[in-house]
């Protein structure tokens, strides 16, 4: 190629990559309106209810994800379906920790779909915006094993993002998996995070997270029927984030007492929450993970609640913040 054509197309590639980089700096300001966000003035921790769906497509609930922010960091709990998207509406309403680009920490309770299916989201749409530094990934056994084949299946993703036009860091796609067991999972200035298992069906192991930041104590459960352990990990925590179904169990798949059976497994009842919650000395309750069946409304779950817990309860929605 002559000198000069090969000085076209590189000053070009240049136009093109600067391009590139605008619109991707673009699509994630058009989310939050012309003004960068304001600050938070929200005492911290927080929480900010990411989705608070089940694994049915509810259109205004989206899958299971939470983030609780300490000193100025987001740490995710689950990554279900839209995690970033909803981060980045959460970051136009003001949680600067939820900058997707600044989205690096998360926790997995369990690997079930619903719980999971954001996480190739979690690993490559923070890197494609910018991110430089790999996702720390925590969960149980397994979780390596899943971020490993996400990170196969995107080869050509990977490939073309980083030795392509785009020009991508080398490092952001990365994921650090640290398996889980019960104890302390995590630590860092702000807080300190502990797994204990919980009882989710025939799952060899579950875990539900007490997170410990600037004196407050936030628990959540993961999905689990009663356990004990958390009734113990909770012990008087000034929030307790939990699962929760109401109403009778059925299910077009199964007969239904399969169904019940399946429930009573996998799964805590509206009552079996409020009994959990006043032996467990919550402060407050947020429920999550929300399966209304057979007709029954947030009104039936909120009354249930009350009638066996007498300290503030939460009826979570999405984007919705609580503080312990």
């Amino acid at each position: 190629m002559p000198s000069h054509r090969f000085t076209q197309f590189s000053a070009f590639s240049l136009r093109l990559t600067a391009f590139v980089n605008a619109f991707l700096l673009a699509s994630t300001a058009s989310a939050q309106n012309p003004a960068a966000p304001p600050a938070d003035r929200r005492q911290e921790p927080f929480v900010v209810f990411l989705g608070t769906g089940t694994p049915g497509p509810t259109p205004s609930r989206q899958g299971p994800s939470l983030a609780i922010i300490a000193g100025g960091n987001a740490y995710l709990v689950d990554v279900g379906v839209g995690v970033v998207r909803q981060a980045n509406a959460a970051y136009a309403k003001g949680v600067a920790a939820l900058n997707p680009r600044g989205v690096r920490i998360a926790f997995v309770t369990h690997l079930h779909s619903d719980h999971t299916l954001g996480l190739p989201d979690v690993i490559l749409t923070p890197w494609v915006l910018g991110r430089a530094a790999p996702l720390e990934l925590y969960g149980p056994p397994g979780i390596a094993a899943m971020a490993e084949n996400i990170l196969k299946a995107y080869a050509e993703d990977i490939h073309i993002r980083t030795t392509g036009l785009e020009q991508a860091n080398p490092t952001g796609y990365k994921v650090n998996s640290h398996e889980t067991e019960p104890g302390e999972a995590y630590r860092d200035a702000n807080v300190k995070v502990t797994a204990f298992a919980v009882r989710h069906g025939s799952w060899p192991l579950a875990l539900g997270y007490r997170f410990d930041a600037a004196g407050k104590s936030i628990v959540v459960s993961g999905d689990t029927s009663p356990a004990e352990n958390l009734v113990q990990a909770c012990n008087g925590c000034d929030l307790l984030i939990h699962e929760v179904y109401i109403g009778s169990p059925t299910s077009a798949v199964h007969p239904t007492e399969h169904w019940v059976q399946y429930m009573a497994s996998f799964h805590t009842s509206a009552r079996q929450l409020a009994e959990l919650a006043t032996r467990a000395h919550a402060k407050a309750l947020a429920a999550t993970h929300l399966a209304f069946m057979q007709g029954a409304t947030e009104g039936d779950l909120l009354a249930t609640l009350k009638r066996g817990y007498s300290g503030r309860v939460v009826v979570a929605h999405d984007l919705e913040v609580v503080n312990p």
